[in-house]
């Protein structure tokens, strides 16, 4: 199977444009593949019981040859450490029980960057760079989480450059352990910083900058979470984008997986597990 580099690694070309994205990693699918599936912006914690059942649930009976996962799989991710904490370790062990029937990759996305090796050798899943140029059935389609695309929030854009520096990246993963997931705690609780991971709620995908990227990996279909505004459309030259919905299935109804055969790119409920 395919391997990338690991996530949230080369977001930004040497001398480019502070907001450009490196050029896409490409990844062919193999032939016997029939159905992928594309997800994102889980968030998963232990404050979302039903949406990590639902998740395990999918990942469990899906008859896709491969998941995807396109960022935001955790609702903070603090470091590779935090894995074998309680609600930690279940995740990787349904990640793990997954990547064992079918192909499992997944991409870092603004909540989640610092997810590592390490965790996706417990978890047997494979990094997906961002972006990738995914080859199946005969299509090119382009995926990313999306928040890099988002340029109108020059604050977030900034802050996301910042939280990627290395040197930031040493001194935060120095820290005790203790004292990075009781920061993430505090983070939840606290909205502006929440917003400062997010960005503006009002930030959508710059068209113009997708379109170039897309123009140039000759793909005319794009897929990417991060704005939690599910939906599809299509924009001028034919190029199409579809947006994948977060999962809330604790304060909200939401869950959706946007399944990509032969046939094109169709969303679906979630495989369900069997009721009592």
């Amino acid at each position: 199977m395919p391997r990338g580099a690991a996530p949230g690694a080369g977001d930004e070309r040497q001398g480019a444009s502070p907001y450009a994205l490196a050029a896409p990693s490409i990844l062919e699918a193999p032939a016997a593949w029939r159905a992928i599936d594309f997800i994102s912006d889980l968030h998963l914690s232990e404050l979302m019981p039903a949406t990590f059942a639902a998740f395990a649930a999918h990942l469990e009976r899906t008859d896709a040859d491969a998941v995807f996962v396109l960022g935001d799989l955790f609702e903070l991710w603090v470091g590779d450490d935090a894995r074998h904490e309680p609600f930690a370790r279940r995740c990787v062990q349904v990640l793990a029980q997954a990547s064992a029937r079918c192909h499992l990759a997944i991409m870092g996305g603004n909540r989640d960057f610092l997810m590592g090796q390490a965790l996706l050798a417990e978890s047997g899943a494979c990094a997906l760079v961002d972006p990738t140029l995914l080859v199946a059935f005969g299509q090119r389609v382009l995926l990313t989480h999306g928040d890099a695309m988002c340029i109108a929030d020059h604050a977030y854009q900034a802050f996301r450059r910042q939280v990627r520096e290395p040197a930031w990246l040493r001194g935060f993963l120095s820290r005790p352990l203790g004292e990075r997931l009781a920061l993430a705690r505090e983070i939840r609780k606290a909205s502006d910083t929440r917003r400062q991971f997010d960005g503006e709620g009002s930030a959508d995908v710059d068209a113009a900058t997708a379109m170039a990227l897309m123009r140039e990996a000759g793909a005319t279909t794009l897929v990417h979470g991060h704005t939690h505004r599910p939906g599809s459309e299509t924009w001028s030259g034919g190029f199409v984008r579809h947006v994948l919905t977060d999962w809330d299935l604790d304060a909200g109804k939401r869950a959706e997986v946007l399944r990509f055969t032969a046939a094109g790119l169709r969303r679906i409920a979630p495989a369900a597990a069997p009721a009592d």
